[in-house]
């Protein structure tokens, strides 16, 4: 007989350890963005543009958010599809089915908003795992997706850097990932058409680096190129800040792979020495091809940020679905291919057509594309992600040995994924190639659409050629490195300067001790700043 109702923290079916690691592993993944990316992109660009990266970093993560809890969610991982193919969390169509109608009603999730208690206290249900009942309310489900969701098109952000309106930026982030991240995100992982036919993407390959590389591409194609003189001089501002951001980026993965099988289980750990493993050689193998068949021959410390990139987005389509040597492999191929496609590939149209700033065609679109292809090759049958055994009525699990856990029944059988290496078949290799051509030609096309539409609504994607040759100051009235030459220091604090430094030192007047004002960049000179030299 059970004992009197009293007061519980949570209800049986929510798992403390699985619910915390979802919470931390979202809150690792969030980093990669703020402060990771935010710095890493301000830092590897002209002093002029740090902080319009750095607003269209935080306001595009913001806006993201937004849309994501209002609407966006259920596009990508609702519980329901538009048209019906899948129901409550449940894909009704698996068989005897027309492609066409499969496809269509299998689409992309019914929008709606996730703000109510039930909304964010209930159980989590989605046709993104419908073997095993989720052990964490939708707010932790919600959240983990949302930073993902947040990244992306932070990603892409590098390839129309030094030329895009902050008005645009605004208008393109919700849109973008409402139509294009919100279907491919059902499609491949909500349960959707390509998920039933059985196209895999682990933690975003193809939903997420790849989309984000191709819709870049596509971005800077149609926005045009920077000034020519921006393109001549692109040199990084701060190195070692740089590397502060890389570095929070590599260790952020952890989350956004470790995070992935949705339970703190064994195949979480995996992942995450699977991530390192490809991350690690992919930064070795670039410094190598750096040092070796460069024209310069030198070991450079941003060609090892590439190469960890390319680790990182390669094994991110299969880091629990392949051992410790797939890694090695997924991240040795992956980098000497782009290796290859930055120093090459680039040279050729329509690439040297299209002034993709940071080349995230390179080390996310290809690295991505190619990563999810190696999961057709190298996915390995004996990594499981989820095992076989007995789950109580509040769906934990109970009684289940490691031998119970590996064994396949008449009723049950492991989940892993079966590549080419292990057993000969093209079956998943092929899944995985339609699947990227889809993601390829529904990124593309959208992209090339919202950013037309766009431009018509505010009259013009880019700003003017004077407004580019000043940057920071002339859009945003900040600048990431200010001289105190060219501030003027009002309030109490003037008042301490003039007897040190002479009255004609500083403005006094205002309110606020110590609060700097900045000069209009009509009283600068041409350029924003007299040190601006030709890579400033």
């Amino acid at each position: 007989m059970l004992a009197v109702l009293t007061q519980v923290p949570y209800p049986s079916w929510l798992n403390t350890g699985d619910n915390t690691w979802q919470i931390v592993a979202a809150t690792f993944v969030g980093m990669m963005s703020l402060p990771a990316l935010a710095v890493l992109y301000a830092s590897i660009v002209q002093k002029k543009w740090s902080v319009n990266i750095m607003a269209m970093t935080f306001a595009g993560f913001s806006l993201v958010l937004i849309a994501w809890v209002l609407w966006s969610y259920k596009m990508g991982f609702g519980a329901t599809s538009i048209g019906g193919g899948v129901r409550n969390g449940v894909q009704t169509q698996l068989s005897g089915v027309g492609w066409v109608k499969h496809f269509f009603e299998n689409f992309v999730g019914k929008p709606g908003g996730i703000t109510s208690a039930i909304g964010e206290q209930g159980q989590a249900v989605s046709a993104a795992n419908t073997a095993i009942p989720f052990h964490f309310p939708t707010a932790s489900l919600a959240y983990f997706q949302f930073v993902f969701a947040a990244i992306t098109p932070l990603l892409f952000l590098g390839s129309v850097i030094g030329r895009l309106k902050f008005s645009a930026w605004c208008l393109l982030v919700p849109l973008w990932s409402t139509f294009v991240y919100g279907v491919d995100a059902f499609l491949l992982w909500g349960g959707g058409y390509f998920a039933q036919e059985g196209a895999l993407d682990f933690s975003g390959g193809y939903v997420i680096h790849m989309s984000a590389g191709v819709s870049g591409f596509v971005a800077a194609w149609v926005l045009g190129p920077r000034l020519l003189r921006d393109r001549r001089h692109a040199i990084p501002n701060n190195l070692v800040m740089a590397a502060v951001g890389a570095g929070i980026l590599w260790l952020g993965w952890n989350g956004f792979n470790g995070g992935d099988p949705y339970y703190a289980g064994a195949d979480a750990a995996a992942a995450v020495v699977n991530t390192n493993i490809a991350t690690a050689v992919g930064v070795l193998v670039w410094i190598a091809l750096d040092a070796w068949l460069s024209k310069e021959k030198k070991p450079t410390f941003l060609g090892g940020v590439n190469g960890m990139i390319c680790g990182l987005v390669g094994i991110t389509p299969s880091a629990g679905w392949v051992n410790g040597q797939g890694a090695i492999a997924v991240g040795v191929i992956c980098t000497v291919i782009v290796w290859f496609a930055w120093n090459y590939l680039s040279k050729v149209r329509p690439f040297s057509k299209v002034d993709d700033a940071l080349g995230v065609i390179y080390t996310h679109g290809i690295a991505g594309l190619f990563g999810g292809l190696l999961l057709g090759v190298f996915g390995d049958p004996r990594m499981l992600e989820y095992g076989c055994g007995h789950l109580s009525s509040s769906g934990q699990v109970v009684s289940t040995s490691q031998q119970t856990y590996l064994s396949a029944t008449a009723h049950c059988t492991p989940f892993s994924v079966s590549g080419l290496a292990y057993t000969g078949s093209f079956h998943q290799l092929w899944e995985q190639a339609r699947a990227a051509a889809w993601v390829i030609f529904w990124s593309a096309l959208v992209t090339f659409l919202l950013m037309k539409l766009i431009g018509l609504v505010l009259g013009g994607l880019r700003y003017k050629d004077e407004v580019l040759e000043i940057g920071d100051l002339a859009i945003h009235g900040e600048e990431a490195f200010p001289e105190e030459t060219f501030a003027e220091r009002v309030g109490a604090m003037a008042m301490a300067g003039e007897s040190t430094r002479g009255a004609d030192s500083w403005d006094s007047g205002g309110s606020g001790a110590g609060e700097l004002t900045q000069r209009p960049a009509s009283d600068r000179p041409e350029g924003g700043r007299p040190d601006q030299g030709e890579g400033s």
